[in-house]
């Protein structure tokens, strides 16, 4: 017997051992094979919480972990009661083979999706919990979204990157990096509707001072100006941002305790192909702060949120009566043939609801409103009292959604269909801002949400980063990072003659804002 052969058959005989062991430990303990076992009329804990929710068809696997005490456990994942997924795991995590995931959904559009799970104490007998039950949308979801991450610390502007996320496989990528750029700070991320191709990033740098890179036409140019929350006219021939002079301030005692205030703020028009910035009489109002806009899918009617100033001081921090202000929802026809806007109308105003509305987003179909209401300010991730509200745009009604928690909801984008929303929530502990999504029927119905799938279902219990502004887009996004990278390092840019106000940041090198999350 030659060498080679003679180690081919070890090998064989070493897997046909181990094939063996692995039956006999493995295959008496599948869900299948589990006959004599108890029935328990509870529920069984997991985390995170996947149950009772709506999943699109085309989401990644739902992995967690079984909280409850046992030595052995099995899942069985199943829908229509034709095919299951078994799994079998000592440590109580539950990790779903993603092609068999992916079959089990397709196959079973608009039906109920359960989770089995058994669990077994030592010798004892097995325990069956009462079934997990979701369901399965027949729509899908768009297959990216993209966040910005960060460490939750008030002067800790490094390790703050742009990511992507698919949603359809649970892999993340990186966009872009502050680190590529001198450990600058990178937000406000905008993109034309839920289109990768164009979009912009608003940059500031201790180096590079502050700027706006735009994606556009598989380029990328570095603007001379700061662009803040960003609204793309949906032709992108044009885009609306805000110039906001924030800052950041300190209670003494609250489950929240940075504030953050805008002392003084404006929107502005850039028109792509004129490289020019104006801004509109509409909008740029001396005794108002306007502040994030969004456009109506059809592009006639800008929406934003206007409040009075009540100080006359705009360098002190916190100004006088900065825990009064309440902002207006307003909305501006505009005609995009003729370059003209209209008048200013009050859609939701402070006094009618007592509460400041903020971060307005217009649902594809143009049907719903989506926004956020508070107590006072302009920044909702940093007050606990702000909650989720859904307008319907054919009768002017709007209503808390039920989908809400006690802690902040914020940062919400519609899917292109507009049957999903991703939106941040300080739900889990009321300290870290994690992604979540929500399922929405055509009347408006919100239903529960689930946190953002992972490969480890343990991944947010150690995570110390904050996700923050999440937008869905529709496939991954194609401009590489180092384009980005080098554009921002660049010291060609397109320059902007920005119309001068009390918010226009000062050019050159700056310290980077202080306004988190």
């Amino acid at each position: 017997m030659t060498p080679g052969l003679r180690n081919r058959l070890i090998v064989a005989v070493l897997f046909g051992v181990v094939a063996i062991v692995v039956g006999l430990l493995f295959a008496p303990n599948s869900p299948k094979a589990i006959e004599d076992y108890v029935e328990v009329e509870e529920k069984p804990r997991i985390s995170p919480d996947y149950s009772d929710v709506v999943l699109p068809v085309n989401i990644a696997p739902l992995n967690f972990c079984i909280l409850e005490e046992g030595s052995q456990y099995c899942a069985r994942i199943h829908a229509g009661g034709k095919y299951a997924i078994n799994i079998f795991t000592r440590t109580g995590k539950v990790c779903i083979p993603p092609n068999k995931w992916r079959s089990l959904l397709r196959d079973n559009r608009g039906r109920e999706l359960s989770f089995d799970i058994y669990i077994q104490k030592e010798e004892h007998a097995w325990r069956k919990f009462r079934s997990i039950s979701n369901t399965i949308a027949e729509e899908e979801i768009d297959s990216i979204v993209v966040y910005r991450r960060m460490m939750p610390i008030y002067n800790w502007w490094k390790d703050i990157g742009i990511y992507q996320y698919d949603l359809t496989k649970g892999d993340e990528s990186l966009v872009m990096h502050g680190r590529s750029f001198e450990e600058g700070c990178l937000n406000c991320h905008s993109f034309v509707g839920n289109d990768p191709d164009t979009m912009t990033i608003g940059l500031r740098s201790a180096a590079y001072g502050s700027s706006t890179l735009l994606v556009h036409d598989g380029a990328v140019n570095k603007i001379g100006a700061k662009w803040g929350y960003t609204a793309w006219h949906p032709s992108g021939a044009l885009a609306v941002y805000s110039f906001n002079k924030v800052r950041q301030f300190f209670h003494a005692g609250m489950m929240e305790v940075r504030d953050v205030v805008d002392l003084d703020s404006a929107l502005v028009c850039y028109r792509i192909k004129e490289r020019r910035a104006v801004c509109p009489a509409p909008l740029s109002d001396k005794d108002r702060l306007e502040t994030y806009p969004a456009w109506s899918p059809d592009g006639e009617w800008l929406y934003f949120c206007s409040g009075p100033v009540l100080w006359t001081d705009r360098d002190a921090v916190p100004p006088e009566n900065y825990n009064k202000l309440k902002y207006d929802l307003c909305r501006v026809h505009y005609d995009i043939q003729t370059n003209r806007w209209g008048d200013v109308e009050t859609v939701l105003s402070a006094e009618q609801t007592g509460l400041s509305t903020l971060l307005p987003r217009v649902s594809p179909d143009g049907r719903f409103l989506l926004f956020c209401m508070c107590e006072y300010g302009c920044f909702p991730v940093y007050q606990t009292s702000s909650d989720l509200y859904m307008m319907d745009l054919s009768t002017g009604t709007y209503q808390k959604l039920a989908i809400n928690s006690k802690y902040s909801e914020s940062w919400h984008s519609w899917s292109s269909n507009s049957r999903w929303i991703a939106f941040s929530s300080k739900r889990g502990d009321g300290r870290f801002t994690r992604t979540y999504l929500s399922y929405v029927e055509v009347n408006g119905t919100a239903h529960k949400p689930f946190v953002l799938p992972q490969r480890d279902p343990a991944y947010y219990d150690s995570l110390l980063e904050t996700f923050s502004v999440p937008e869905l887009i529709r496939s991954p996004m194609k401009v590489k990072k180092f384009m980005l990278a080098r554009a921002a390092r660049s010291e060609n840019c397109i320059a902007v003659d920005v119309p001068i106000t009390g918010a226009t940041p000062k050019a050159g090198p700056s310290e980077p804002w202080q306004e988190r999350e």
